[in-house]
């Protein structure tokens, strides 16, 4: 019988808060984050402070979407994106399977020779824990800027009628993660698909004029576990257990 009960986060998504890198990009913007897509999660942004963009790579091409105070924007699995901080960009951002995306569920858009297999990657995002913090920005920088190299060449190779370095990039990834699937199903199980079972089950119970489960209310809260967190896109205060 399945619970009428489900304590965690509405529809089991993650939520954090994200301070864009203000660093200089390598072609010159004000600031931004680390390209990359994720594989089985969609993710949204809620805009609360400040001005940028986030730019987007999908086989239909580039786009830039606007970013100020009070936009929604979200993306599929599979878009290539990267924020652009115009000033002051603060965003909370809501990802799909209990924040999977912040737990796995991302590659960024690294040289080939970096993706050939998940050791190799792993060295190559790694940003070491024990040493000071101006060792951890550099790089968290360095890395930020060689996947924005690539990122470019796939946009230029997208835009001039390429479509295969862009192929490229997601067969790799798509590599890169295989190893996770049966943890990232396990994941998915004990929330999205927990959450929508027990609506289901809640449907189910009222239509029978059961209304038991309405007793069972709770209410819960949180604070950030980790602030300021080197992430892929800037800083992050993240939240435990959404």
């Amino acid at each position: 019988m399945v619970s009428t009960a489900y304590d965690g986060f509405p529809g089991a998504v993650g939520v954090s808060r994200l301070t864009v890198y203000d660093w200089p990009t390598v072609e010159g913007l004000p600031g931004g984050g680390t390209p990359h897509l994720h594989l089985t999660c969609t993710e949204g942004y809620v805009v609360t402070a400040g001005r940028g963009a986030v730019q987007t790579l999908t086989t239909s091409g580039f786009e830039e979407t606007p970013l100020e105070p009070g936009t929604v924007a979200w993306f599929t699995p599979g878009t290539i994106h990267r924020l652009v901080n115009d000033g002051g960009l603060e965003i909370t951002v809501v990802m799909q399977n209990s924040g999977l995306p912040e737990a796995g569920d991302a590659v960024l858009t690294l040289p080939q020779d970096r993706l050939t297999d998940p050791d190799t990657y792993a060295d190559a995002v790694r940003i070491p824990a024990d040493v000071p913090e101006a060792e951890q920005v550099e790089v968290a920088r360095a890395r930020r800027d060689l996947a924005t190299r690539r990122f470019l060449e796939l946009r230029e190779a997208t835009e001039n009628g390429d479509p295969e370095p862009l192929a490229a990039f997601q067969r790799s990834a798509a590599e890169l993660v295989r190893p996770r699937l049966d943890a990232w199903e396990q994941r998915w199980r004990d929330g999205a698909h927990a959450a929508a079972e027990t609506t289901r089950a809640q449907l189910d119970a009222l239509r029978g004029k059961d209304d038991g489960h309405l007793a069972e209310a709770q209410v819960s809260a949180t604070g950030p576990g980790a602030r300021g967190r080197f992430g892929m896109c800037g800083r992050l205060d993240v939240y435990p257990g959404i």
